[in-house]
């Protein structure tokens, strides 16, 4: 049976007029006449037996209808172009994952290790693009996630499974000339220091003192970053106190850009999960990478827990 579709290069003209809403503008980025793409919309149009775009003085506009078949044309693009990358990468036979992970836990504690798996599993390809928040995996194309949650937020994600990967241990850091000279601060210390505020996470130094025993007025004061990767950066220039998770600064406090300000750290109501479809039908390269990251975690703690 002949599918009713349209073209290929009829659809990637539609895609980037509708993009532009300019033919000329999508001419030029396909390297085609003007005309050429005015033909390809036309016959697009005689296709589907409806207007996409409306004539006007200064150009073309989409009509509504072509609005909604622009962002439908749009996503199956790049879907394709998803699929066809992914078969040009695969070079044996371990095959791809497409992975939604939180921005700064994948940077600081994923890629660094990613080497180990390239080693083990060569064939194996991971796909890493960043989301901060749920969202329903029948409407994209991921594999996987590594979410930051409480177990109640992970409960809560229909239509998934979780795997619990590490738990979330948060230290006060400092770039080291804020000690002066010190080897560490008393907790009482850090209630009048700058105190560098991580916005998702905005109770997060009042718990800490309160886990001291301490008042602290200036708890919720100091300027407020929106990834643990700016706090942690603001930190090492000097700028305050940052309290965040040891797993994710392993690099700085290596290298002595950070030092931990007072050892007293809290242990976290998050976890750091690895989150997949509730649907049984993982294929390989998933259970590959969902083993592999399960023993790497398990590493990393039992080295955090003799430090």
């Amino acid at each position: 049976m002949r599918r009713k579709i349209p073209a290929t290069h009829t659809l990637l003209c539609f895609e980037a007029a509708a993009r532009h809403e300019s033919y000329t503008r999508a001419a030029q980025e396909l390297s085609l006449t003007q005309s050429a793409v005015s033909r390809q919309i036309t016959a697009l149009e005689d296709f589907l037996g409806q207007p996409l775009f409306r004539r006007t003085r200064h150009g073309v506009t989409l009509t509504p209808r072509g609005v909604t078949y622009a962002r439908q044309v749009a996503e199956r693009l790049r879907a394709l172009e998803r699929d066809t990358l992914d078969v040009m990468s695969q070079h044996g036979s371990g095959g791809a994952i497409h992975l939604a992970a939180v921005p700064t836990f994948a940077t600081r504690w994923l890629i660094p290790r990613l080497p180990e798996l390239a080693l083990a599993q060569p064939d194996l390809v991971v796909h890493i693009e960043t989301r901060t928040r749920p969202f329903m995996f029948t409407d994209t194309d991921f594999d996987a996630a590594l979410y930051s949650g409480t177990p109640a937020q992970v409960a809560s994600w229909a239509g998934t499974r979780a795997v619990e990967l590490i738990s979330e241990e948060v230290v006060p850091v400092c770039a080291p000339r804020l000690l002066g000279g010190r080897k560490q601060l008393k907790p009482e210390a850090l209630t009048s220091m700058s105190l560098l505020q991580q916005s998702t996470r905005p109770e997060g130094w009042r718990q800490w003192f309160d886990a001291q025993g301490l008042a602290a007025p200036l708890a919720l004061a100091g300027p407020r970053y929106e990834l643990f990767s700016m706090t942690a950066a603001a930190a090492s220039q000097g700028m305050g106190v940052a309290l965040v998770p040891r797993l994710l600064i392993e690099a700085e406090l290596a290298r002595g850009e950070l030092v931990v300000a007072c050892d007293k750290p809290l242990r976290g109501e998050r976890s750091y999960y690895l989150v997949m479809p509730e649907r049984g039908d993982d294929k390989p390269a998933l259970q590959a990478f969902t083993e592999w990251l399960e023993a790497t975690a398990k590493r990393s703690l039992l080295t955090d827990n003799h430090r």
